[in-house]
């Protein structure tokens, strides 16, 4: 009887063992992104800031999103870089620069 339960648990330890070794490998196939066009036209939400029913529909190529999203890194990169200059202009009512 006890022999009949250890050859039980080695049967299931084995199965156990070929399926964490598997896993790993379809894991990766599935997580792998599909190729994309990138004249395939994507539309998205734009919210707009001060209104709850402002939201917005925009739509481009995949490539113009990718062109979009760069730009605004840029952007975000250079205020970032600029703000840690000697001097920032601060517009007041006067229009004269504030150091």
């Amino acid at each position: 009887m006890r022999e009949k339960v250890v050859g039980i648990v080695w049967r299931a330890l084995a199965i156990v063992g070929v399926i964490a070794i598997g896993a790993p490998a379809l894991s990766q196939e599935a997580a792998r992104p599909k190729e994309r066009n990138p004249n395939e036209i994507v539309c998205e939400r734009i919210e707009v800031i001060g209104t709850r029913l402002g939201a917005r529909k925009v739509c481009g190529t995949r490539a113009e999103w990718a062109e979009k999203r760069k730009l605004d890194r840029e952007a975000v990169d250079n205020a970032q870089r600029s703000a840690n200059g000697p001097c920032q202009t601060v517009n007041t009512h006067t229009g004269a620069a504030a150091c």
